[in-house]
């Protein structure tokens, strides 16, 4: 089947669709049964179904917050060799979202939605910035070793980021090895999460991978389908690196349905994977409504590549807000032009412009949402599922107000290279930071289509 998006996605109604499940446990009368029925809204290029098997979307639905209920009710039943590790891993995104919301400071709402979920009957709260720390690392030396290799090797450049599941579920379902093969081999900040959650947090621990149950929060739909990739799974101990993702917009229907206000919730430190560290005030990477791919791989190539050091980036819009470039030129000449592609539409020119072989760009940052991860859509829209706006204007104002950490800056990060991961060169990173992007299931690619 064809990709049916629509050309414009923010006039398309959002389908919505009752949270689907098999398992009777799940219907028993306890205090968490009321919000069990909540529903959720799928939209943007999940919602057209066309790429998705019917197998995919039982699962994807089954990521709600039924699941998560029912790990909490197992944990409250006698028989503790059931009992799971509950953790909760926070996208950066999401965070501005809370804030914006309930009228608090990022790090207010961080500690407070930390406190929420412990009330709950969650172990752990952690902030997934640190794994977009090692997916940016790592996106980094990818970028410069595809720069020195790009007269050897055919599909060197340009290098696509690979951050987005919207972007690549559509590159893998709808369109060819021609854009695929372009695509950065690291893994997301979830995927790698994923990997920290279950693998590194898991060993000093002593726990195996399938006593801990892991929770996404995030901006869109789309990172449910993530979460059900096949290099998400751990054949060794048959589990998931990501068991669930709830939406912001989710926790919030969990918030709403338990009569709870997020100023009333005790503040409670978010945990660190480094034993009993709490984490500090919240920070971000470079980049206005993203983890700044861009901006990071910019500047590192720049100094890399020129031995230029580059403080500040200057956009150039081109067609449209969420089509803009970014270049470094010295003595007349371009040495580096990347562009930032937010948005199906942009999206699309970009890959009508390869296919015809005139692309210019060495790296573009390809988003699926228009304005970025902050207007996801699983926190970015009214109930009746238009945009919100204000809203979106607020949490940009919120999340540019956060304080730069530089992934290099990371002490935890270059320790856990040398102690976890045997070296920044070894084979560990490559199985566990990285991953391959290949055609799933290829579908008839429209090119054609007006977004």
């Amino acid at each position: 089947q064809e990709c049916s998006k629509k050309q414009k996605n923010d006039d398309t109604q959002n389908t919505s669709v009752n949270a689907l499940t098999s398992n009777a446990e799940f219907e028993e009368e306890n205090e968490f049964h009321a919000l069990a029925n909540a529903k959720i809204f799928l939209s943007d290029c999940l919602a057209c179904d066309n790429c998705m098997t019917s197998e995919e979307g039982v699962r994807v639905f089954q990521q709600n917050q039924k699941e998560l209920f029912r790990i909490l009710n197992l944990n409250k039943k006698c028989d503790t060799s059931k009992h799971k590790v509950l953790a909760v891993s926070i996208c950066p995104q999401s965070l501005p979202y809370f804030a914006a919301k309930f009228s608090l400071s990022v790090n207010d709402a961080a500690r407070r939605l930390c406190g929420f979920l412990k009330s709950l009957g969650v172990h752990y709260v952690f902030d997934t910035t640190i794994a977009a720390d090692f997916s940016i690392l790592e996106s980094q030396r990818e970028f410069v070793q595809r720069y020195q290799q790009r007269n050897q090797e055919e599909h060197a450049l340009p290098m696509f980021a690979s951050a987005c599941p919207g972007w690549i579920r559509y590159a893998e379902r709808v369109l060819t090895n021609l854009v695929t093969s372009h695509i950065c081999t690291a893994k997301s900040p979830q995927q790698i999460m994923g990997s920290l959650v279950k693998g590194y947090f898991a060993r000093q621990q002593n726990l195996p991978p399938d006593k801990i149950f892991h929770v996404i929060v995030a901006p869109c739909y789309d990172k449910k389908l993530e979460a059900l990739r096949e290099d998400f799974y751990t054949a060794l101990y048959n589990s998931q690196e990501v068991d669930c993702v709830l939406t912001s917009g989710e926790i919030v229907q969990i918030m709403e349905q338990k009569n709870v206000s997020m100023k009333d919730v005790t503040e409670v430190a978010v945990d660190s994977l480094f034993g009993e560290i709490k984490e500090g005030d919240v920070v971000r990477h470079d980049g206005k409504r993203s983890d700044g791919y861009l901006e990071h791989i910019f500047k590192h190539a720049a100094k890399e590549l020129f031995g230029m050091d580059v403080k500040e980036i200057t956009y150039k819009a081109l067609k449209n807000k969420d089509f803009q470039e970014v270049t470094l030129e010295k003595d007349g000449e371009t040495l580096l032009r990347f562009a930032a592609a937010y948005g199906f539409r942009n999206i699309q020119n970009m890959v009508l412009k390869l296919k015809k072989g005139k692309f210019s760009y060495h790296f573009v940052e390809v988003l699926a949402c228009p304005g970025g991860c902050l207007n996801g859509k699983g926190q970015a829209q009214t109930e009746d599922g238009k945009p919100d706006k204000a809203l979106l204007n607020q949490m940009e104002e919120v999340y540019a107000a956060i304080p730069v950490r530089l992934p290099e800056t990371n002490v935890h990060v270059q320790k856990m290279y040398q102690d976890w991961l045997e070296g920044m060169d070894s084979k560990k990173v490559q199985d566990t930071l990285h991953t391959k992007y290949s055609v799933v299931n290829e579908t008839a690619s429209n090119l054609d289509i007006k977004w």
